[in-house]
């Protein structure tokens, strides 16, 4: 095996059995190549580096949603208006960021890699929490750059198998994952955003509801946070929603958000505050 190895040009290394832990056979032979050692400037500090800001995430019967405004900050400039910060995690899990831009796309390829390592190793997939926990370890390997101001704060969300519901996980700068009920935000955004998931949130959305309670709360976080980006009209620019049920990961068309966004905005000419809960 060895000297097929050599003629192939290829490490040895890459043809033995080992950890079924991508992260970790990475650590070991390229640590190169972790996110963490591949920020440019000294230790990672005195960057003026762009930011994505607000992601958000909402469980529905039998599914959990994930969406996230497009714009990415770059002190008090727009460095991006596309950005994609609602990944495909993968066939039936979803991951999302804010933070340091670089850093977290990264982390989320690492990861996506990560998953699929470990299913080929282990010829099984992950248990959701397991995979929450994996997120978690490419989180920790970032801490010394988190505390430096390059923090990602990642949000994770799937569908467990073993019920069929979703469960949306979060993160400290530790990698420590904790289970968020119903719904949850981060980001700079993510207070406003939280007040509009918790005036709006329902256990029996349908996914089209559950779509719009997502851009109504990213349009609150718009209009109080200004590193958050609302729907953007002219540009046809709207929030990236996916849904993940026991189906599998999907990414709602452009066209639908489109549609449930201009129908906010047009709302919002006549209550600029949004909808409002029943007191009872």
């Amino acid at each position: 095996m060895t000297g097929w190895a050599e003629g192939q040009g290829l490490p040895p290394e890459y043809f033995e059995a080992g950890t079924p832990s991508f992260v970790d056979f990475l650590r070991v032979h390229s640590p190169e190549m972790l996110p963490v050692n591949r920020v440019p400037g000294e230790n990672g500090t005195g960057l003026d580096l762009p930011h994505g800001t607000t992601v958000l995430a909402l469980t529905f019967p039998g599914g959990v949603m994930m969406a996230g405004d497009r714009r990415a900050t770059r002190g008090h400039q727009i460095a991006y208006r596309e950005l994609e910060k609602v990944q495909r995690a993968d066939e039936h899990s979803v991951v999302a960021f804010a933070g340091t831009v670089g850093l977290a796309l990264e982390m989320v390829r690492l990861f996506q890699v990560e998953l699929e390592h470990y299913e080929k190793m282990e010829t099984v997939p992950l248990s959701l929490p397991g995979k929450a926990r994996r997120l978690g370890a490419v989180i920790q390997a970032n801490l010394a750059q988190a505390l430096q101001g390059l923090a990602v704060v990642p949000l994770f969300a799937g569908v467990d198998p073993d019920t069929g519901e979703g469960r949306i996980f979060t993160y400290d700068i530790t990698g420590s994952p904790s289970e968020a009920r119903h719904y949850h935000a981060e980001g700079s955004g993510s207070p406003y955003a939280s007040g509009a998931l918790k005036k709006l949130y329902r256990p029996d959305l349908s996914v089209e509801d559950a779509a719009t309670v997502c851009v109504q709360a990213l349009y609150d976080a718009a209009d109080d946070d200004t590193a958050t980006g609302g729907p953007d009209r002219a540009r046809r620019l709207y929030p990236a929603v996916s849904a993940v049920t026991a189906d599998g990961y999907r990414r709602l068309p452009e066209e639908q958000v489109a549609e449930i966004a201009d129908a906010v905005i047009e709302a919002r000419l006549e209550r600029p505050d949004g909808p409002v809960a029943p007191l009872r």
